[in-house]
């Protein structure tokens, strides 16, 4: 029977959750988008990954009950609606009406909010969200050319999307233990809220929380939330590294595609691109040209095959996006840019590349849609919330990283673990 079911808004917080799952053991499987009602599959945990971050509130709902739909027809226990570890959703977002719409399907009335990863500076205290000690609104995300985050306050985002009212457990309850998070989380239902937003400073209130959601039918949140679930079901927690293998990736050819203009990305294409090939994509032509993708390719396989993997970027700093929206506009540029990046994926897949090291959220699900891939095995973490993953169906592996996860030497980290 399938333990846990995950439901994820975009392709990289679906790698993100997955891998800390295969980490503790689970045999996971990412699906690509809803499934057809014939496809059979044995695991633990399946997370199905979707592209409903940003789109309307309305598609949004009507794919998060498609996938709820499919773990349910397979017998699933548990649900998990999986976002960003920044909450990055406007008052016109996603994450309250597909929460809302959850809950209704499943008979529900309740559930927890938290979009923690404590390893990566994703903290809550007093319902507020920080970002590496930085409350939210004053973090990078306050820039986030889609979804510019002005609050930290995750009761207000919430309430400001959903129906319900948002309640908090606090730091010092976590602190007491699975029990007393439960008796917190029976109080604000008693109350009448529908939301509880969970603090977590550090590893410990993963493992309290964990264990006190243990019978939730629906829980929401960051990866650091299902960390701390799997880590409680003792009795499926297998070897890591043996659940991993079927992810690993093979020696091949590789590339880095960044398409992320987030802080830590930024620092991680400058670190690359003072060892390796590197070229900016330009956005006036992305837009104007429709064969720009083919000369990008060309550049790409120009290149010697030993050393660093070529890096094409579209990264850039705050005040350079500012510029950028503002001459083009923001919805046509990121939609041009993110069509090159796909075709300029095809193209070297067809030349026999086969890693592809990807950076952004956006960027990762357009690569993963035009490689044609519909599912992956988890294999090891290169950072924190950043797998290894294989195609089920193509000998493709690919690294799919958040704009914020990962260290300043990510890339060449990637690389090797790949050999």
């Amino acid at each position: 029977m399938m333990r846990l079911g995950v439901i994820a808004d975009d392709f990289t917080g679906a790698t993100d959750i997955a891998g800390f799952l295969v980490a503790n053991g689970l045999r996971t499987i990412q699906l690509n988008d809803v499934p057809d009602a014939a496809l059979r599959v044995d695991a633990d945990a399946v997370v199905i990954s979707l592209k409903t971050r940003s789109c309307d509130p309305a598609e949004a709902v009507r794919q998060s009950l498609a996938a709820l739909d499919w773990l349910r027809a397979r017998d699933c226990r548990q649900f998990f609606f999986k976002y960003c570890s920044t909450f990055d959703s406007t008052p016109r977002g996603n994450i309250g009406p597909v929460t809302d719409a959850l809950l209704d399907a499943l008979g529900e009335d309740f559930t927890v909010i938290c979009p923690v990863l404590p390893v990566n500076g994703r903290t809550i205290y007093c319902g507020h969200l920080f970002v590496n000690g930085v409350p939210l609104d004053e973090s990078g995300m306050r820039h986030h050319p889609v979804t510019p985050m002005t609050d930290s306050n995750v009761m207000r985002l919430m309430e400001a999307q959903a129906r319900g009212k948002a309640g908090n457990v606090p730091a010092p309850v976590l602190d007491q233990g699975p029990e007393a998070v439960r008796q917190a989380l029976e109080a604000l239902r008693a109350q009448g809220k529908s939301y509880a937003v969970l603090d977590a400073l550090n590893d410990r209130h993963l493992e309290v929380m964990g264990q006190a959601v243990a019978d939730m039918t629906l829980v929401t949140g960051g990866s650091g939330l299902a960390d701390g679930m799997a880590r409680a079901w003792t009795e499926l927690r297998g070897d890591a590294a043996s659940a991993a293998e079927a992810g690993k990736p093979r020696q091949g050819r590789a590339i880095v595609l960044s398409g992320s203009c987030s802080q830590m990305t930024n620092a991680q294409v400058a670190a690359y691109r003072a060892a390796a090939p590197s070229l900016l994509v330009e956005v006036e032509r992305c837009i104007a040209e429709p064969g720009y993708a083919d000369e990008l390719a060309e550049w790409v396989l120009a290149q010697p095959i030993s050393g660093p993997a070529p890096l094409v970027y579209a990264t850039t700093d705050p005040e350079k996006l500012k510029e950028i929206q503002a001459r083009f506009g923001a919805a046509e540029a990121s939609e041009a840019v993110e069509r090159v990046f796909g075709a300029l994926a095809q193209r070297l897949r067809d030349a026999g590349f086969d890693q592809f090291i990807v950076a952004g959220g956006e960027t990762s699900g357009v690569v993963t849609q035009s490689l044609g891939i519909r599912g992956f095995h988890i294999g090891p973490q290169i950072a924190p919330g950043v797998p290894w993953v294989r195609a089920v169906e193509a000998p493709i592996s690919l690294a799919l990283k958040s704009g914020n996860f990962g260290a300043e030497r990510f890339f060449f980290d990637a690389q090797d673990i790949a050999g």
